[in-house]
């Protein structure tokens, strides 16, 4: 039996893309390969502006013939206004996911192996009316799924319970993930800064997309200069935009928090720097997670 713990996030929303060209047509636009998508393997990508900056973060994957994105709910109208307007003559349809069908989230140990799937990144197979994956991001959160609301008994059996949100958003950020808008700034942030190479969100082979030019020249030319980690927060917890200082001057800003951990947006310098690091009211200690290879 696993010590796995299930959640079914009304955060996230889902999208459906079919036809002969999804395929193509979703390649010629985010940031990873989509052409490694099958019904083995989810990957984790990004929608960006033309000058390389974030617009959309979402997880794709393939199932009953078509791809699903995996999105924001509250922004999930913005990402299917924006495909829309790519689709030009494409022979593609894209439209809200159908109610039957909803993200879930399985999460804690042995929760990979417990849903059966294999060790290459974003593994995926179906399972009881939908699909279930390896969060392509790092497999140590847990599972993604697309799951219809009658898969819970099926879960159950495997020793799958009902889990704590304020849980999941703990590991999520000791393992220095971000959450979609909540730690990316629309139209500022840069992918890079924020992992999503080691995160396995970039593609550096798979040909043009929108935004590429700012992402690669970023990564072959080294300028990296902030990266997104984990922060210890002692006293009270700073909000989301607040600045971080270090000998009165600005290095960061903060993002999300909860429960005395947070994830702060920091000047590579300032990670490795002897200066205490202050927000608001609280002392900020950085935790680099074990994934990250350049910070600082």
């Amino acid at each position: 039996m696993s010590n796995a713990h299930l959640l079914w996030p009304a955060q996230r929303g889902l999208i459906r893309i079919e036809g002969p060209d999804a395929r193509a047509f979703l390649q010629g636009i985010v940031s990873n390969d989509v052409n490694k998508v099958s019904q083995a393997r989810a990957v984790y990508a990004a929608l960006l502006t033309p000058q390389g900056k974030y617009l959309h973060d979402f997880f794709i994957a393939e199932f009953t013939g078509a791809l699903w994105l995996d999105c924001e709910a509250a922004r999930r109208d913005d990402l299917l206004r924006r495909l829309t307007r790519f689709k030009l003559r494409s022979k593609v349809a894209v439209a809200p996911g159908p109610e039957s069908h909803a993200v879930a989230l399985i999460y804690g140990g042995g929760a990979v192996a417990a849903l059966g799937l294999g060790s290459e990144r974003g593994a995926a197979r179906p399972f009881a009316g939908g699909l279930v994956y390896a969060d392509p991001r790092l497999a140590e959160i847990g599972v993604r799924a697309i799951l219809p609301p009658s898969a819970g008994p099926a879960l159950a059996a495997l020793g799958i319970a009902p889990g704590d949100p304020l849980d999941y958003e703990k590991q999520r950020i000791l393992n220095g993930l971000p959450d979609g808008s909540r730690d990316l700034e629309i139209e500022k942030s840069i992918l890079l800064e924020n992992g999503f190479e080691e995160l396995g969100g970039v593609d550096w082979y798979k040909g043009c997309y929108m935004g590429q030019e700012l992402t690669a020249r970023t990564h072959y030319r080294a300028l990296i200069k902030k990266r997104l980690v984990p922060v210890e927060v002692e006293g009270p917890a700073p909000a989301s935009g607040t600045p971080i200082l270090a000998d009165g001057a600005e290095v960061g800003v903060m993002r999300s928090a909860v429960d005395g951990l947070g994830l702060a947006l920091l000047k590579t310098e300032a990670l490795n720097g002897a200066a205490p690091l202050v927000a608001g009211g609280a002392t900020l200690r950085p935790r680099k997670p074990d994934w990250m290879k350049s910070a600082g």
